[in-house]
């Protein structure tokens, strides 16, 4: 993996282990300088010798970490814990490579381990409140994802703002400079602007020159009348850095610079005030009314490896930066913030339930609710982040190294409906409520099943365009199936009439329409078998219910030529059940005669009072 995602924000993360001995000294050296590519090297020699160990394991899992390269990071990392001397963050960080590698069964193992040694810690909570979190994430889905004609293999490219005259800005390895980031070598960013076509497609990309230097420029944020931006910038260009004699090396941080148009031209106005050497501040975002600069920063007093800030902005003034408190934040890195017309925050967070690496989030600002996971196709096992969207041309944009580096892809929402489906009664037109309302996609699946409401109403969130089936029960109604069809928007309403069913279910009894013998026999005629497939159907339908058949006669006859009678007719209509699936031990059955008389009338009865008496009794011993 070859992405510079945190090259791009410098922003710092400590190992918590400290140096073990003098033989760690140089690579150690590389890794708190930030030179990952290097520690690498020296970490790799010493742990195929003699002087391996827990530390080294673990700085090279931290050090594979810190490059995105989820494979080698959790090699390194099953090394590191199988001595005792690991900390609780390798845990965390080696969960989240077992994340991105799509192995949810082995990180939460790991996430056991790490909510063990810090309980009190709210990413510990969170795991151990759902663990098995991944099926929750796939709700509707909001964006479809398309690919965009500017990516080239082994570049990073994101930071994407697509401003209202259609010029997409971004930031981009693509520099053909052969200086490189020690951190990764990589080329160091410079920032570009592509126009976007009528038809979606990108043009050809060009530098803005006026913006770039021989380090990182980008991203940027504008101004809604494009005329002010605020973007990144390396801090060695403005010759701020710390000195570290040790290395022979400057560090520097990123820092937010403002630029303002004249005549076409971008001129850098000024660098914020909280800038500083010893932290970074990136990645800014600018709210719709000018007055809001959100960004990404580790300045003390955060809650984790990186947070996200606010700012207030009045004309050329700045107030403290303010950080956006742990409905945002973890203690572990969110990044990437992007403020939208609507005051919802779309951040990137490793600190919270995803799939992998960085997932995109968002939460409304104008309310307390806890942020949402963007879902797939948004996110991914891989890194996702630096999302952005424009309100007015309804496109969206965001990166991810999901096909190995840094790509820039379109979020283009999905048509949303809502589908109104009203049960009601065939017959009465009355509505139907607790009826099961099943939405199905095109293959059959079932996505969701809810209850209609007292109004015999169920409503659903569904894409416009897209075909859906329905499946519909109640007690005592036939099944029912019914089709949603696509929509350009809006909503529709949906009846499906139910039709009652002869089988009524009662706490005690299925009852179905008279089951008729022909004279003096007992086997199953035409008209019988349609009655007792009703039964196998509501028998199957509810594996655990246990029926006993009870057949009585009318009062004609003797009494024990009733009984025979009765019994063979029993048993005639038990194995008929059988014979269709349903279980011996499910059903059973006895003859009466004419011993339970439903009219009691004895030997003189009326022909309507043999009619009744003649009948048999489905009971439900068990349900």
């Amino acid at each position: 993996m070859k992405n510079i995602l945190l090259t791009a924000c410098a922003l710092l993360f400590m190992s918590h282990l400290s140096a073990q001995d003098k033989t760690t000294v140089k690579a150690d050296m590389l890794f708190d300088t930030y030179q990952y590519v290097g520690a690498i090297e020296e970490y790799l020699k010493l742990a195929e010798s003699k002087n391996a160990n827990t530390y080294i394991f673990s700085r090279l899992g931290e050090s594979y970490y810190n490059v995105f390269d989820a494979e080698n990071a959790s090699k390194w990392f099953a090394k590191a814990i199988k001595g005792k001397t690991v900390d609780a963050e390798t845990y965390y960080h080696y969960a989240q490579t077992l994340k991105a590698l799509g192995k949810y069964q082995e990180a939460n193992k790991i996430m056991d381990v790490f909510a063990k040694m810090l309980p009190k810690d709210e990413r510990a909570k969170e795991h151990l409140a759902n663990p098995d979190y991944i099926p929750s994430l796939t709700s509707s889905k909001a964006f479809d994802v398309a690919d965009t004609n500017i990516n080239a293999k082994d570049e990073s490219n994101f930071g994407a703002l697509l401003t209202q005259d259609n010029q997409l800005y971004f930031a981009s390895t693509r520099n053909a400079s052969n200086r490189t980031d020690k951190w990764n070598n990589q080329p160091y960013l410079d920032i570009y602007r592509v126009g976007r076509n009528a038809n979606g497609t990108l043009s050809e990309a060009t530098p803005v020159k006026e913006l770039n230097t021989a380090f990182h420029d980008g991203p940027i944020t504008l101004s809604q009348d494009g005329n002010t931006m605020y973007f990144a910038r390396d801090s060695h260009s403005e010759g701020q850095y710390e000195k570290n004699k040790k290395a022979n090396i400057k560090i520097g941080r990123q820092g937010i610079y403002k630029a303002v148009k004249t005549d076409g031209k971008w001129n850098v106005v000024e660098a914020l005030p909280f800038n500083s050497t010893t932290y970074s501040v990136t990645n800014p975002s600018l709210s719709a009314d000018g007055k809001t600069l959100y960004f990404a920063s580790d300045m003390p007093g955060g809650f984790g490896e990186s947070d996200i800030w606010k700012v207030s902005i009045t004309g050329n003034s700045y107030g403290k930066p303010e950080n956006l408190g742990a409905l945002v934040n973890t203690a572990s890195r969110e990044n990437f913030p992007f403020i939208a017309e609507n005051n919802t925050l779309y951040f990137a967070s490793m600190g919270r339930q995803g799939y992998g690496g960085y997932d995109v989030f968002k939460i409304d600002l104008n309310q307390t609710t806890q942020p949402e996971n963007m879902g797939k196709p948004i996110n991914s096992e891989k890194d996702d982040f630096s999302f952005s969207f424009n309100q007015e041309k309804r496109v969206g944009y965001f990166s991810s190294n999901r096909n190995g580096s840094d790509a820039i892809y379109q979020a283009i929402p999905t048509c949303r409906a809502k589908a109104i489906i009203v049960v009601t009664n065939s017959k009465t037109k009355a509505p139907i409520a607790e009826a099961s309302v099943a939405i199905l996609d095109g293959k059959g699946n079932v996505i969701a099943a809810e209850q209609s409401d007292a109004s015999g109403r169920v409503t659903y969130d569904i894409d416009c365009k897209v075909d859906y089936g329905l499946q519909v029960k109640a007690k005592n109604f036939e099944v029912a199936d019914a089709a949603i069809a696509p929509l350009q928007s809006g909503e529709t309403i949906v009846e499906v009439p139910l039709v009652p069913t002869s089988v009524i279910i009662t706490e005690t009894e299925v009852i179905l329409k008279s089951i008729y013998f022909e004279y003096d026999k007992s086997n199953i005629t035409a008209q019988g078998a349609t009655e007792l497939d009703k039964l196998v159907k509501v028998m199957k339908e509810n594996p655990a219910m246990v029926i006993f058949v009870k057949s009585h006669t009318d009062s004609n006859g003797s009494d024990a030529y009733n009984l025979s009678l009765s019994e063979r007719r029993a048993q005639s209509t038990v194995q008929y059940v059988i014979s269709k699936g349903i279980t011996p031990d499910r059903i059973s059955g006895k003859g009466y005669g004419s011993t339970e008389q439903k009219v009691k009338c004895g030997k003189k009865c009326t022909p309507e009072q043999d009619a009744q008496n003649r009948r048999s009794e489905f009971m439900i011993v068990k349900k």
